[in-house]
């Protein structure tokens, strides 16, 4: 028997999440049943983490054993017709028989996406949470250091407590502005820049940064976390607080202190990190 480490990217809009649910659909009902319909055996897909319903992944590590004798490195391409197109197995190898992907996970890193503007966009609309009114982002980034450290982190667990211990180490927290790909624009995408080649590739021309891109790496999560830290983000960056506060809510260990839960279809799981 082999033991075979996937990484998979799925748009989770339509799913109830990762886990397995009554009567309701999810990317780990919907991959183990791929890999039956493939292998003939019943299995049993275990993940790095457990998304919510409607959060995506950009590079979810998922594991199963199978007694198929695919090659470890041609799963994509066997799993790829019989998956929908809104999960994608990107990259498939073998791993030890003991590889846990949640136990031996060392670092997760999250993005949430945020479109400032006044109007929804059938085209993004699924994957930013939209807020019209402007935000302070310097004030948002002055924030950020109270997050970085081993602290516990109840004040943004949702039903705390869910783990043994709400004690997390984050190793890196960012804000970044993001333009819009010039592909989604109903303007017209320049064909050359003036002065290049007639056989130069275009370029696109600056745009606004109309997307905010949170990031956060941690040695683990707690549930809701990263959407909570994101909704007091926005609270502070609407002006509601001072920057300082979310030093105070850590200190304090309260989640009533801290933000509203964010939209779910604004996250996504960016990167699982393993000791290789």
């Amino acid at each position: 028997m082999q033991v075979i480490r996937l990484t998979i990217a799925y748009d989770g809009t339509a799913f109830a999440g990762w886990q397995v649910q009554p009567d309701r659909p999810t990317v780990q009902s919907v991959l183990q049943a791929a890999l039956a319909d493939l292998t003939g055996e019943p299995t049993s897909v275990l993940a790095a983490s457990r998304t919510d319903a409607g959060v995506h992944a950009l590079g979810q590590v998922a594991s199963f054993r199978t007694n198929a004798t695919i090659p470890p490195d041609r799963w994509p391409d066997a799993l790829r017709s019989r998956l929908p197109h809104d999960i994608v197995v990107l990259e498939s190898r073998s791993a030890p028989p003991e590889f846990h992907p949640t136990y031996d996970a060392r670092r997760k890193r999250y993005r949430y996406l945020i479109r400032r503007t006044r109007y929804d966009d059938p085209f993004v609309s699924r994957y930013a949470w939209r807020i019209e009114q402007p935000l302070d982002i310097e004030a948002m980034r002055a924030a950020l250091p109270a997050l970085l450290g081993t602290h516990d982190f109840r004040c943004f667990e949702s039903h705390w407590p869910n783990k043994a211990t709400s004690v997390r180490t984050m190793f890196d927290a960012r804000l970044d502005e993001l333009p819009r790909w010039t592909g989604w624009s109903a303007g017209a995408i320049s064909r050359r820049a003036s002065g290049t080649a007639p056989d130069a590739p275009s370029r696109s021309p600056i745009l606004p940064a109309e997307f905010l891109a949170f990031e956060i790496a941690g040695d683990g999560f707690l549930y809701n976390m990263v959407r909570s830290i994101v909704g007091t983000l926005v609270k502070i960056g609407l002006s509601d607080w001072p920057p300082d506060r979310l030093a105070e809510i850590i200190t304090r260990q309260d989640r009533a202190q801290a933000g509203p839960t964010a939209p779910p279809h604004g996250l996504y799981l960016v990167r699982v990190e393993y000791d290789e």
